[in-house]
């Protein structure tokens, strides 16, 4: 009884850190998302409002990145790409 119990709680585990990195590899790396916003940035006409909040965007986005969530990273990204028109 004690094999098969140790045996599903390993199986579990493995599981469980399958599933982690799939989920991480999942998100683009969002240095590389950064670089692509950045890019956009530079030849996009906004208004100052729009400017505002791109760069918010790319504040909160670098604050995450900096802390490895490269999931919202790339959210906060791809928003501000949205605003750009991208």
């Amino acid at each position: 009884m004690k094999k098969i119990i140790a045996a599903t709680i390993l199986t579990a585990v493995a599981g469980l850190g399958f599933v982690a990195s799939q989920a991480h590899a999942a998100a683009a790396p969002c240095e590389q998302m950064l670089k692509d916003m950045r890019a956009a940035k530079a030849t996009a006409k906004l208004s100052d409002a729009d400017k505002a909040k791109v760069n918010d965007l790319e504040a909160k986005a670098i604050e995450r990145c900096n802390a490895d969530d490269d999931t919202r990273s790339d959210k906060f990204l791809a928003d501000a790409m949205k605003i750009m028109g991208k």
